[in-house]
């Protein structure tokens, strides 16, 4: 189960609203071992692209050089869906190399509402998990 701050949700889904058409992406790192979801790190699309993502491969880097020095780790990979529901493509599965991540979904095809999902995905394995949303942890 993921459990997660309404404020981080909130600034998820305003991530992904911000830059519909194309598809946002993103990362919310936590304490190493903890899965606590705690710094919201929007990134950009490389690919700028309305049916795809792709991190930046020096920003990638950077991250995960920061996350390091932090001890920290991905506890969320999130991106959006601009036109689909809320669920991996072939494409999301083949990218997930964090097996301890949660991957969560935003459809903002809606204007109105949206879908906010998460997933764990390993060795190619889907599997959908409860989101706990909460005020404080």
């Amino acid at each position: 189960m993921l459990t997660i701050t309404a404020a981080l949700r909130d600034r998820i889904v305003a991530h992904a609203r911000a830059d519909h058409p194309d598809e946002a992406c993103g990362v919310v790192a936590g304490p190493e071992g903890t899965d606590r979801p705690e710094r919201f790190i929007p990134m950009l699309n490389a690919a700028r692209s309305p049916t795809f993502y792709e991190f930046d491969s020096a920003d990638l880097f950077k991250l995960y050089r920061e996350m390091d020095d932090r001890d920290e780790e991905p506890v969320i990979v999130y991106h959006s869906h601009t036109a689909t529901e809320a669920y991996p493509s072939r494409t999301d599965v083949s990218y997930a190399s964090e097996p301890n991540a949660h991957y969560v979904l935003v459809s903002t095809r809606e204007e109105e509402t949206y879908e906010f999902r998460s997933y764990r995905i390993v060795d190619g394995v889907i599997t959908e998990e409860e989101v706990d949303v909460v005020e404080a942890y």
